[in-house]
């Protein structure tokens, strides 16, 4: 973020940013609904709650920075909600072979209903991860490079990754009891592997110059956003619960402590889909998402 933004952005700071105005009152309704309120309203609360959390982080960013994804392009930051549905869905197919989530739900759905019903809610996923990720990089822990080890593998090194990461992610079906937790890494591995080959942006360009700062901020929204996925699917319905081998206890909320872990790697995940499908759609590079470049002073 531009040092000129925060300082346009101190000059109105009495101001409220609509999408904060509008993303509050959202959270306000929709959570005492989604976990005390009547049917069938409880049952329709996910995408007001998350939408509203979407529309309040990114307005408190706007608010502290000057910009944010939405006022930067409204239909850039559409067009993440229609991004976030073939990723999500892969992961859902990926759990027919996993088991390792189930859906609790109140009625039974139709097909078509049902996949209504979820593609809305799957479709808030990468906005989520993505406001977060941008909150997080206006603050001076998360603004700066930091840099690390380089690791820079020659473009035959990158084929090589992405065919580990899709044998990765063939190995978490193929063997779910032993290889569940690949389903998380071998994914990432094959779309970040691939977007370096191709040019796109990628988390592999980056740490080939020993810059992991934008995996530190992915880190830490894909955290956050897991810590209220599971705080707000506790008490609500309908939910879903967690069957994940040899990591059963203890339990923070509905998911198992270690799997807490699993918002790691996809955080990075979301990130490297975001670029392969955008680069698939679109050749053209552009500075929607600023969250993977260090604060220019």
């Amino acid at each position: 973020m531009e040092i000129a933004e925060r300082t346009g952005v101190a000059e109105a700071g009495w101001r409220l940013p609509r999408q904060l105005a509008a993303g509050l009152a959202l959270v306000a309704i929709a959570w005492p609904l989604a976990w005390l309120g009547p049917k069938p309203f409880s049952s329709y609360t996910f995408l007001p709650l998350w939408l509203g959390y979407i529309l309040t982080v990114d307005g408190l960013t706007a608010r502290r920075t000057g910009t944010s994804p939405l006022t930067r392009s409204g239909r850039r930051f559409v067009l993440l909600f229609v991004f976030s549905l073939p990723l999500w869905w892969l992961f859902e197919f990926a759990n027919q072979f996993l088991g390792n989530w189930r859906y609790v739900l109140t009625h039974d759905y139709v097909p078509l209903t049902y996949v209504a019903i979820a593609s809305i809610a799957f479709s808030t996923v990468m906005p989520a991860i993505f406001v977060t990720a941008e909150f997080y990089r206006g603050f001076r822990p998360f603004a700066p490079a930091r840099r690390w080890v380089r690791f820079a593998p020659s473009r035959g090194g990158l084929v090589v990754i992405a065919a580990l990461g899709l044998a990765m992610f063939v190995a978490s079906l193929a063997f779910p009891e032993v290889a569940f937790p690949l389903v998380w890494i071998g994914l990432f591995l094959l779309a970040d592997a691939i977007n370096a080959l191709t040019g796109s942006p990628s988390i592999a360009a980056q740490v080939a110059g020993g810059r992991w700062d934008t995996v530190l901020v992915l880190f830490a929204a894909g955290l956050t956003c897991g810590f209220f996925w599971e705080m707000w699917n506790y008490w609500s319905m309908p939910k879903w619960v967690y069957d994940i081998p040899y990591a059963s206890r203890p339990l923070v909320f509905e998911m198992p402590l270690l799997g807490y872990g699993g918002y790691l790697p996809f955080a990075l995940e979301v990130y490297a889909f975001h670029h392969l499908l955008h680069g698939v759609f679109s050749r053209r590079q552009d500075d929607f998402l600023r969250f993977d470049e260090p604060a220019r002073e």
